[in-house]
């Protein structure tokens, strides 16, 4: 026992020791690659420093000392004895406590190499998907949190069969909101991947021209305050961000694209979103700010306007007719030979999940057109869409667009 606290106070001196060297560190004194070196030593010894006082956070609360302490939670006493969130130091504990599952990203905590929420990613994803803690530790010695932390979560995800995975999205998809102490509306919420990345990248579009207006007009305001007067004018239906907002990009393999089913090892995703179910691509085809890239695994094949907006390009590429004599566009029924009047028409309907591409267009005269349409509803392409003499665009899904008279 006399050994132990010895010890104690021998391990409490030298950490005094090495804080009043760390007071008196002036870094002009250093070259700028000598202060480079330094710095890394520095963090590496942060990163020991702040995985020892947790663990012996741990061992103390164990006993019950956090008590003796005027604490009656010991999270909450190893935030103070922190500095701290409770949800960080709740975390920094549970860290601690199952790091030994994966020994090799222990010791690598303990020598200073990774941060204790470096070890908390590849600790849960080794849990969840065993076999990734050696790819995650070898990218934590050189890379942040915050790349850590994305990869695993693409680890975890992929992990998931995807409609299980967007079941439970869908399930914990929600917005709450308050009011805090200065009376202002605080939200908080979820979304699912297609909803979210949609609405965030429509957000990001009006943030930016909030903030070059109010720049321009000499504001100081922070982009976060900008990006809270885009969100209200969102809402208030007075943004711009509707004609101006970003594609939405998928990416989905090839076969999967074209069976509607997932293809062995095949995935869908929103970019910047994550895995979702190929049905719920085929539901967004009607989103004109929808592009799809269309992949084998290894190369990718083509890239696709999902939606009902036909580009310039490609309505100025039908026109053109055939090369290499480019004598102008037909109908493409056989037979027909009409050249006045044609409008585009989706081979596979938008409404059964066709794509905007040139592959899948074609120029027909207005009664081919119809008859292609009515032909389609019989088919079951159209989910009982009312027919072009109703009023209602040509029963693809979009509306008519007229080649030249």
């Amino acid at each position: 026992m006399l050994h132990g606290c010895a010890s104690t106070e021998d391990t409490a001196s030298r950490l005094r020791s090495l804080r009043d060297d760390l007071a008196s560190f002036e870094p002009g004194v250093h070259s700028a690659e000598s202060c480079a070196r330094l710095a890394e030593e520095f963090a590496a010894t942060a990163k020991a420093c702040e995985a020892a006082a947790v663990r012996a956070i741990a061992r103390a609360a164990k006993s019950g000392e956090h008590r003796t302490r005027g604490h009656a939670d010991a999270v909450d006493w190893a935030a103070a004895v922190a500095g701290s969130t409770t949800g960080a130091a709740r975390d920094a504990l549970r860290t601690v406590a199952t790091v030994d599952d994966c020994p090799d990203t222990r010791d690598a905590l303990l020598a200073g190499a990774v941060s204790l929420s470096q070890a908390a990613e590849i600790v849960k994803t080794e849990a969840e998907v065993p076999g990734s803690e050696h790819e995650l530790l070898e990218l934590a010695r050189s890379s942040s949190s915050g790349v850590v932390r994305e990869r695993a979560r693409k680890r975890r995800l992929a992990a998931v069969p995807v409609d299980d995975l967007y079941a439970k999205q869908r399930a914990a998809r929600c917005f709450r909101h308050s009011r805090n102490d200065l009376g202002n509306v605080v939200f908080r919420g979820e979304l699912t991947p297609e909803v979210g990345v949609a609405f965030a990248k429509r957000l990001d579009a009006e943030t930016k021209r909030v903030h070059r207006q109010a720049r321009r007009e000499g504001s100081t305001d922070s982009w976060e305050m900008h990006s809270a007067d885009a969100f209200a004018r969102l809402v208030t239906g007075q943004g711009a961000a509707k004609a101006t907002a970003p594609d939405v990009i998928l990416t989905i393999d090839w076969r999967t694209f074209v069976t509607g089913e997932l293809s062995e090892g095949g995935r869908s995703e929103v970019v910047g979103g994550g895995p979702i179910p190929p049905a719920v691509v085929r539901a967004m085809a009607g989103d004109a700010f929808v592009k799809a890239v269309l992949h084998d695994g290894v190369e990718i094949h083509k890239v696709l306007h999902l939606g009902r907006h036909i580009p310039a390009e490609i309505a100025t590429a039908l026109r053109l007719g055939a090369p290499p004599d480019f004598d102008g566009a037909v109908c493409s029924d056989d037979g027909c030979g009409r050249r006045h009047h044609l409008e585009i028409d989706h081979i596979d309907p938008v409404a059964n999940g066709g794509a905007t591409c040139i592959d899948n267009l074609e120029l027909k005269c207005w009664p081919h057109h119809r008859a292609k349409t009515e032909a389609d509803r019989h088919d079951g392409k159209l989910g009982g869409r009312p027919c072009p003499s109703e009023g209602h665009g040509d029963g693809d899904g979009k509306e008519d667009e007229r080649g030249p008279p």
